[in-house]
């Protein structure tokens, strides 16, 4: 079980603000779409483009946020990121209730959140290694990972409930409602935050001329630069650790994201489960996930962070190729809650001692960048994935579609890291690119 030891009243209040915020997503899951669907009569294609753009065009804008996030105070950039989706989200309830709501307003929302999501999450990142000693961050990691499978579990049938009997519009004023109080659990955390100083830039030998500003010759600032943009994907690339964890976990996400929707046509219009069938047959296997992350750092102190990586990391790929062989009835709806136990209990254990070894293997100058590019390379890859298994899906069903997806997953063990994370180097820092004129 988890080590039930005090990690301090700081990481309780992160811990909470954290706690809220993921029940408030869970219990507005999928909202935008059945707003689009029920209130707006929205089209498969115009569904689809929802939840691909918003994805997709959030990573995109959430680009330039990894460097600005690294250089400022994280608990202020936590802070109005919260405020930002409050706003945002509440602009939906208002425009329904004047009968102003549209698609794009969905759309733009989807992006304003995404992007602001990708902010936060490489913030908390950076803002939870300094709250918590080394030695404690997996059972941070784990709390925070027994959390989320906790709001997973519960958040949809009550949100489904709510949806019910009130409509969709009120799953999305609780969500904006808990990014309110977000926000003020973070500001609770108290004590003072010290500014993130850009390291210096090393400086020529005697006799040479010194660096700065092309335009101006004076030192740089602790502003961003246009090569800072790139810092967190050239760090994980050139990290041996990093790197195998960063394309196992893009290809994996993506392949499992890509098969959800296509489950859902499977099962809800193929086989004909009822809808809350459905939703049972992924609610109740959530129960592994919590149960995982109970387990992750016992496992972690018997076997060593490396085995329990490789070993769950393995685990979890050999799951969803059975979900291609779901017939109808009750056999069916068992076959897919056994896969999905078995799958979330491994994804419990994982994504812990993920997070963990990342944070590690991670220098503390560096953590927001490489958070903020993984982050945007998941999402991104999830929208790609989604939309080309969509594709795939019409060509040659949705069963099949699933089946190829679950073969490829077999193959992305391959890319994790084959020795223990803490016999590598870390790599040398990469020269700094030549500025342009214009940089």
């Amino acid at each position: 079980m988890v080590s039930r030891r005090s990690l301090g009243r700081q990481f309780g209040w992160l811990w909470a603000a954290y706690a809220v915020s993921t029940l408030g997503t869970w219990l507005a899951f999928d909202s935008f779409s059945l707003i689009a669907i029920l209130a707006l009569h929205a089209g498969t294609t115009q569904v689809s483009l929802l939840a691909a753009a918003g994805l997709a065009v959030g990573a995109v804008v959430a680009v330039p946020l990894g460097p600005w996030v690294e250089f400022r105070r994280k608990r202020p950039v936590m802070v109005a990121m919260d405020l930002i989706r409050f706003a945002a989200l509440m602009t939906i309830p208002a425009a329904y209730a004047f009968g102003l709501l549209s698609f794009a307003q969905l759309l733009v929302v989807s992006v304003v959140v995404g992007a602001a999501d990708i902010a936060f999450t490489a913030a908390s990142g950076a803002c939870m290694k300094s709250l918590v000693r080394q030695e404690d961050l997996l059972v941070a990691n784990g709390r925070f990972e027994s959390t989320t499978w906790t709001a997973t579990m519960l958040g949809p049938p009550l949100g489904g409930a709510a949806i019910g009997m009130f409509g969709p519009v009120l799953t999305v004023l609780a969500n904006a409602v808990s990014y309110l109080l977000s926000a003020a659990g973070i500001r609770a955390i108290g004590g003072e935050e010290p500014h993130p100083e850009r390291p210096a830039r090393p400086q020529p030998p005697a006799g040479e001329p010194r660096t700065g500003d092309p335009r101006t010759g004076r030192p740089h600032t602790g502003r961003p630069r246009a090569g800072d943009l790139l810092d967190g994907w050239r760090y994980i690339l050139t990290h041996p650790t990093l790197r195998r964890l960063f394309f196992n976990s893009v290809l994996n996400n993506g392949l499992i994201m890509a098969v959800s929707p296509l489950l859902a046509v499977l099962m809800l219009s193929h086989l004909g489960f009822a809808p809350w069938q459905y939703c049972i047959a992924f609610a109740v296997p959530c129960v592994g996930g919590l149960i995982g992350s109970r387990v992750a750092r016992p496992l972690v102190t018997r076997y060593g962070q490396h085995k329990v990586l490789l070993a769950a990391g393995t685990l979890r790929a050999c799951w969803s190729i059975g979900l291609a062989f779901v017939g109808p009835g009750i056999a069916g709806l068992a076959l897919v809650m056994a896969v999905e136990l078995g799958l979330t209990t491994c994804s419990g254990v994982y994504n812990p001692v993920l997070a963990t070894c990342r944070l590690e293997q991670t220098a503390p100058d560096r953590i927001a960048r490489t958070l903020s590019a993984w982050s945007v390379t998941s999402k991104a890859g999830i929208a790609a994935f989604t939309a080309l298994w969509g594709l795939l899906a019409t060509a040659t069903g949705p069963r099949t579609a699933i089946g190829i997806a679950g073969l490829l997953l077999l193959a992305t063990p391959l890319l994790l890291p084959r020795r223990s994370p803490s016999a590598q180097s870390e790599p040398e820092p990469s020269p700094e690119p030549a500025r342009s004129a214009a940089g």
